[in-house]
Order: C-alpha cells, then sequence, then structure tokens
C-alpha cells in the first residue's frame, strides 16, 4: 500500500486541514504524527500553561483521528531524524506539512526538506493552514510585505477565501507503527489555576457558542475588560485546533457589524505573520530602531517585579497582570495597557515583557506577542509610536464602574465605582486599610520623560 506522512506541528485539528486531505488523496494509508522536539522547548514554547494546553490538544486530534479509524502517533527528540525514520520504516513516498512563518520553523522545513530528498522522498509544504492568506500573497508595490495594517486589511479583504474542508470520514494507519505515550495535562507543573481546556472540541465548541451569543455585540463591546465579549478563541488557532479560515467563513454567515469587527482581528493575525515572516529578526530586535533608553539596574528590576506581580498601584494595570497569572490569558485591552505601561511609562525593555507573557500566556504566539509588544512600544508597526496609554484614562474609558478591577484586585472591592480607579487619593484611614501600594511614578512625569527620550515627538 502507498503511505503518506503528515506532519502536524501548529495544525492541531482534522476539521479544514489541507496537508491532511492532500495525503489521503495521495496514498492508502496515513501516518499522522507530532514530534515533541527539545528544540522547540529550548525555543521558548515550554511554558506550563502551553504544555498543558498542547496535552489536551493531543489527546483530543488522537481521539478524532480514532473516531475515523486512525491514530495519532507521537515521537519524542528531533524532528528530521525522526521524520526520516518514520517514512523510511513505513516506506511513505511523502510528507505533508503545514507552512511556518518563524525562522526557526522555516530551518526546520529546510532540513526536512533535505533529508527527505536525499532518502528519494517529497515534502509538501502546504499555505494558508494557520493563517487564512499566506505570508506574501499580497504585497505592496517595491516591498516584501505590508508595514501599515490598514492598506494591508483592504488587500486582504479583496482576497478570495479558500472554502474550508470538511474532516475526512475515514483514514488508515499502517499497522506496527509505534507511538510514544501522549502527554497528560496532569503531569504538568505551575499551570495557571483557570487555564482553559485546550483541543479541537473544545474550540469548535467555543466558536459555536460565541457566535451564537457575542457576535453581535461584538463591535461595541469588544474593549469592554469587564463585560468580557471577547471570542477567547486565540488559543486554538496559536494551536491550530480552530481554523481562522473556518471562523472568517462562519462569522461572515451571520455578517453584521460585529462579524466584520472579529474578522478585522482574525486579519491583524495574518497581519503579524506577515511581518514577521518577511522580518525573522523582528521576533528579538526593534523593528524600527528608535534608540531608546531602556531602564537598567536595581530600581527598575523592582519596579519590573510589581508589574509582573500586580502590585503598581494602578489598578486597571495590576487587574490585567494577575488575570494573566490566573488564567494563561489576558483580555486584549488589557494587553494594550499593561505593554505600555511597562514600556512607555517605566521605560523597561519590550523584550522583557514579551518575554514574561511567553511564559504564561497559553497563546503565546512569537508573531503576534512579539509585534503586539513592539506596536505598544512604539518599535513596531503603529502608525503613532510615541503614544501613551494612560492607565487611569483607559480605566474610566473600558472599565467605567471599575467592576473588572474588583474582580482581580480584591483588596480594593470595597470601594464604589470609579474611585477604584484612584485610590491613592483616598486619605486618611479610608487609605490607610487598604493593603495596596501607591503608584510607582507619577503618570505626567512619566510621560515627559518618555517624550524626552523620544526626541520630544
Amino acid at each position: 500500500m502507498t503511505v503518506s506522512v503528515v506532519l502536524y506541528t501548529s495544525d492541531l485539528r482534522v476539521h479544514d486541514h489541507p496537508p491532511l486531505k492532500a495525503a489521503l488523496q495521495g496514498a492508502e494509508e496515513v501516518v499522522p504524527v507530532f514530534v515533541r522536539d527539545p528544540a522547540v522547548d529550548r525555543a521558548g514554547f515550554a511554558a506550563p500553561n502551553r504544555l498543558a494546553f498542547l496535552a489536551d490538544c493531543l489527546a483530543d486530534l488522537d481521539r478524532e483521528l480514532a473516531r475515523r479509524g486512525g491514530r495519532l502517533v507521537l515521537r519524542e527528540g528531533d524532528t528530521v531524524e525522526e521524520v526520516l525514520a518514520l517514512v523510511r520504516r513505513t516506506e511513505a513516498d511523502e510528507v505533508h506539512m503545514a507552512a511556518g512563518v518563524t525562522a526557526f520553523a522555516g530551518d526546520r522545513e529546510a532540513r526536512l526538506r533535505k533529508a527527505l530528498e536525499g532518502d528519494g522522498r517529497r515534502l509538501y509544504v502546504h499555505d494558508g493552514v494557520v493563517t487564512v492568506v499566506p505570508p506574501g500573497d499580497v504585497l505592496p508595490q517595491g516591498s516584501d510585505h505590508f508595514a501599515v495594517f490598514t492598506p494591508y486589511h483592504r488587500r486582504w479583504s479583496a482576497e478570495p477565501v479558500r472554502t474550508p474542508l470538511p474532516a475526512p470520514k475515514a483514514l488508515r494507519v499502517p499497522s506496527g507503527v509505534r507511538s510514544a505515550p501522549l502527554p497528560s495535562r496532569a503531569a504538568v507543573a505551575g499551570v495557571s489555576p483557570a487555564l482553559a481546556v485546550g483541543g479541537e472540541s473544545a474550540g469548535r465548541a467555543r466558536l459555536a457558542s460565541w457566535l451564537g451569543e457575542h457576535l453581535d455585540a461584538y463591535e461595541d463591546r469588544h474593549d469592554d475588560l469587564a463585560g468580557d465579549v471577547t471570542s477567547r478563541l486565540s488559543p486554538y488557532l496559536h494551536f491550530g485546533a480552530l481554523s481562522a479560515t473556518e471562523a472568517v467563513h462562519r462569522a461572515g454567515r451571520r455578517g453584521g457589524a460585529g462579524a466584520a469587527a472579529f474578522v478585522r482581528q482574525l486579519c491583524w493575525r495574518d497581519f503579524h505573520h506577515q511581518v514577521l515572516a518577511a522580518r525573522p529578526g523582528a521576533a528579538g530586535a526593534d523593528y524600527r530602531p528608535r534608540r531608546d533608553h531602556w531602564r537598567r539596574g536595581a530600581e527598575a528590576d523592582a519596579d519590573f517585579a510589581a508589574w509582573r506581580e500586580g502590585r503598581t498601584g494602578y489598578p486597571i494595570v495590576d487587574a490585567a497582570m494577575r488575570q494573566l497569572a490566573h488564567e494563561g490569558w489576558m483580555h486584549n485591552r488589557g494587553r494594550l495597557i499593561t505593554a505600555s505601561f511597562l514600556t512607555k511609562t517605566l521605560r523597561i525593555d519590550w523584550r522583557e515583557g514579551a518575554r514574561h507573557f511567553l511564559g504564561l500566556l497559553v497563546d503565546g504566539d512569537v508573531a503576534n506577542n512579539q509585534l503586539n509588544w513592539q506596536w505598544a512600544a512604539g518599535t513596531g508597526t503603529d502608525t503613532r509610536p510615541n503614544r501613551v496609554l494612560n492607565p487611569v484614562r483607559q480605566a474610566r474609558r473600558y472599565d467605567p464602574d471599575g467592576a473588572y478591577v474588583r474582580r482581580w484586585v480584591p483588596e480594593l472591592a470595597g470601594l464604589d465605582g470609579p474611585a477604584v480607579h484612584e485610590p491613592w487619593r483616598l486619605v486618611g484611614l479610608d487609605r490607610a486599610s487598604l493593603d495596596y501600594p501607591d503608584p510607582l511614578v507619577d503618570l505626567t512625569e512619566a510621560r515627559e520623560r518618555f517624550l524626552e527620550d523620544r526626541g520630544g515627538a
């Protein structure tokens, strides 16, 4: 029998899966394989929340494949070596996988292609599996990528979107192919207490319920911190347990302003992927250098620790940081506020913040995490790089009655209404009774220092 291998990476699903479909069309038997590669962990993946979510995703993928007569094969070791051994063992002629955008993914693909071709076999890399529009499919004149979102969104919106593929009805895995035991979520230590359940089944259920309950309100309420009507689909998109292409189609069928706003957020995701694909160095270096003078030393370290722990004295910042620690996820508006505060108010290097986020975020995606941090720091694609988000004004606008702050900063729960956003204004015993710190910095002075550092622009 003819055999093909499907190498799963960031595409842990059976619905709308072009590599799986192509493999089934070209062979009588298919080996779906995922390789736990230590190099991926060394590159920064091995945060407890992502390892736990990955375990859920792999277990669910194995169940979905089993429902169709197959199973997931897990291997441990170097991806190229493990895949090469597998194709030799099964006499497979082809390997199919989804395209990636990081420098790590590009190197893995090149190494795998060279090894397979040297062994007389072929590698097929499929675009449009992780993103809606593949990086490089839409380009501005004279450049290899779009550096500004709005013109990218205009072009992206005009692109035809492929029809999502149904899950296969059946597949057959060659007998005798060994598999390592699947990882267990319960075996992962240090997981955030309220981490979401992973896997395609959970992702598809969440997409269906959210589209029915919250899509229509998304345009008006997506920044409402306490309302929490965002989709929370980012972890499933990051692991590929949910297809962004299918999400675009399903939202589009419902239509309306909420659907348009939701699809725009998916476009932002593609935008960052195409930037990183063209500029892989932006994962760690300034996309647009500003010659920033980042603070260092003991005082900066203490401020960074206070930010990490949610003890900056600015309740909206602290609430968001505590949500991150508890859930392994943070509301998007909270991400913008906390990142602006660290980089522009405290003047601490965006890379430090990005590293902390990657240590906790279950959706810790290199393209979106690093480039959103650069956007907030003004070293990325923001067309207004010197804007500073005032946390008090942001709190008044996006948490007007203080419900979000009271949820995550319980020591302030007794304060009524918007007064919760400025506890330092209390006096006497009212202030002394609160186990809550004074602000780390004065916002006006910090803003002036930032603008002076940026040349007064």
